[in-house]
């Protein structure tokens, strides 16, 4: 911010196109108002009082014919009742007139802008929005906590790609130029947008000055440290937070259900929470799934199916995709299966799990029969992944000519620019089937610089048929791209050397590795137990 002022977002696409004649709303559901009105004869109080009256009303759009009567009668509002009105109608989701009504207002008081950048806001026009804030900071108003709350709010829209990411600094910083007095909602949406920001240091500075740190921050907090692996501090955090709720244990679950050593975890704090007599809801069931998958602790996720279907959650979709999800990658393929068959919904998620299982599951035929019929039959559409799963399952059944034809329709049928890893599956794709002329000519013609996944793929499958010219030229690619970053390549090209019966090449290799202090990575194994799995280290 400079001068104190909002950098400006974007010139206001409102600027020059609102009529400044004044307009009547089209009301097609009430009466006019009669001569026995209270409103008749009309005063200011009469009117604020019936507007009021409708603005806490379950049916705000109702009172949208007071504002058609003060325009027939020629009643001029004051500032006071134009507020009003622009009320009425943002709670009537009539966003075109509460702006309307907004442009006509000779000095927008500060609640204006407020009530019309909040009403943006809400219905998801958050570039509008910011148009406003920077109206708002030309003029003799000037933001107050609340029109920063919402600023930062809006910042943290996935849609909004074209704010910095230092939009939250930029916010504090007029916070502390300008005075503006602090309460938990601005300190929350604050803590909120540095964390969604990437920004979990400065998010942790705005934490520890609250005086009272109130649940919703802490769990953006525990969000936050979880997505960073900041297990320890997350922990801290959750400990310290005295009113739990049901969503500050969803985050430790969340956060713990995404990594196999801490998965366990997860189903300790989804156990102590029903102690403590808070009820699992869908994201709940959704990342304990999650953490079964993780796991291969399908017992568990048995356990768990059994408390869903006591609720009403069972039938939702998200729950249905994390089970048929849990089970396919426990290798339960027929569960899964069932699920997917008795699923009241289902959309290309669904579709994708259940063609991803089988072709991780060694039923690649069915995979691909899975991946027509969802296209042909149900009309959906795949996306990037379910294109992958599907390029898998040629690759382990050989389909080298239909893998083909799925990759190319990729642009020709969906205008979907293949991405680097369906690359590396049509090199895998044609290296396990023994084309690796083909394969290395398909690197050769590749729009973008293959990278490494693409060049292992190659090393891999030149590897399985014994090339060591080829393997060759795969790995020095490799070494080039990732150095040391990628020790396995070199294993690869040493087993592949070495079954060839070239030990020389073989020596002159691990003298390399030894020169570069390249090391094998250590051998680790997961050996299934009750209740989960165990790691175990080798060599």
């Amino acid at each position: 911010m400079k001068n104190g002022k909002l950098n400006s977002i974007r010139p206001s696409i409102f600027s020059s196109t609102h009529s400044s004649k004044p307009f009547v709303p089209q009301d097609h559901n009430s009466a006019p108002v009669e001569n026995n009105s209270p409103l008749y004869p009309p005063t200011v109080s009469s009117i604020a009082s019936a507007l009021q009256h409708y603005i806490n009303s379950e049916n705000p759009s109702h009172g949208q014919k007071i504002h058609s009567y003060i325009l027939k009668i020629g009643f001029k509002p004051n500032t006071n009742i134009s507020i009003k009105l622009l009320i009425l109608h943002l709670k009537s989701s009539c966003l075109s007139y509460a702006r309307r009504l907004f442009d006509e207002l000779s000095q927008p008081t500060l609640s204006a802008y407020n009530y019309m950048i909040a009403g943006y806001i809400r219905a998801g026009k958050v570039e509008e929005s910011f148009c406003l804030v920077r109206r708002l900071a030309l003029c003799v108003e000037k933001p107050d906590g609340f029109t920063c709350s919402m600023i930062l709010k809006a910042s943290t829209f996935d849609r909004v790609l074209s704010l910095p990411r230092s939009i939250g600094k930029q916010v504090h910083a007029q916070i502390v130029k300008s005075d503006v007095e602090a309460d938990d909602v601005l300190f929350t949406a604050l803590v909120d947008s540095y964390v969604k920001s990437q920004m979990v240091n400065y998010a942790r500075r705005v934490f520890d000055v609250m005086l009272e740190k109130n649940v919703v921050c802490s769990t953006s907090m525990i969000s936050g440290y979880m997505r960073h692996g900041s297990m320890e501090d997350a922990e801290e955090i959750f400990e310290k937070t005295v009113d739990k709720d049901v969503v500050v244990f969803n985050a430790m679950i969340e956060g713990y259900s995404k990594s196999i050593e801490t998965a366990k975890r997860a189903i300790e704090v989804y156990i102590n929470m029903q102690r403590l007599d808070f009820r699992p809801t869908i994201s709940t069931f959704a990342s304990i799934i999650g953490a079964c998958s993780v796991l291969s602790a399908f017992e568990i996720g048995q356990q768990i199916q059994g408390q869903l279907m006591k609720t009403v959650f069972f039938k939702d979709i998200k729950v249905g995709s994390a089970l048929l999800d849990m089970y396919s990658k426990c290798g339960r393929v027929e569960e899964a299966r069932g699920i997917f068959d008795h699923m009241p919904e289902k959309n290309v998620f669904s579709w994708t799990s259940m063609i991803d299982g089988y072709g991780k599951n060694g039923n690649p035929n069915e995979a691909l029969e899975l991946f027509n019929i969802m296209q042909r039959v149900y009309g959906i559409e795949p996306n990037y992944v379910t294109f992958l799963s599907a390029l898998s399952a040629c690759a382990h059944a050989g389909l080298v000519a239909k893998g083909k034809r799925i990759f190319e329709s990729m642009e020709s049928e969906y205008k979907m620019k293949p991405k680097m890893e369906h690359y590396a599956c049509m090199v895998d794709l044609l290296g396990r089937a023994g084309s690796l002329n083909q394969a290395l000519e398909f690197v050769a013609q590749m729009l973008e610089k293959p990278n490494s996944d693409v060049w292992a793929a190659l090393l891999s499958s030149s590897r399985l048929h014994g090339d060591v010219e080829m393997a060759n030229i795969a790995a020095n690619e490799l070494f080039k791209l990732t150095g040391d970053g990628r020790p396995g390549a070199y294993v690869a090209l040493s087993n592949t050397l070495a079954e060839a019966g070239k030990w020389d090449s073989v020596s002159e290799l691990r003298e390399l590795m030894k020169v570069r202090m390249i090391s094998k990575d250590t051998g680790f194994s997961w050996v299934g137990i009750d209740g989960g799995l165990e790691g175990f280290h080798a060599g």
